[in-house]
């Protein structure tokens, strides 16, 4: 989509204008941001590392976060080790 290097703020705007939802791994992201200004929903990935294999078993949770997704909402979507 042409962000790279993107950050942040800016990240979220340009989100908020084509997509639903952003879903990151960046844990501090919805400490660093006023969500409620935003039309995007964030959803924050959780596991015990961001590599793919770590990732790949939120994936049926996460779906179902989405499906249910509302507009300036923040979900945090755990693997099972974590909570």
């Amino acid at each position: 989509m042409g962000w790279s290097g993107v950050k942040n703020g800016k990240l979220l705007a340009l989100a908020s204008t084509s997509l639903e939802a952003f879903v990151t791994v960046d844990r501090n992201m919805p400490f660093q941001q006023n969500l409620t200004t935003l039309p995007i929903a964030l959803v924050v990935l959780e596991s015990v590392s961001n590599e793919l294999s770590a990732l790949l078993p939120l994936l049926p949770a996460l779906e179902q976060e989405l499906a249910a997704l509302k507009p300036k909402s923040y979900v945090l979507v755990r693997d099972s080790l974590r909570g």
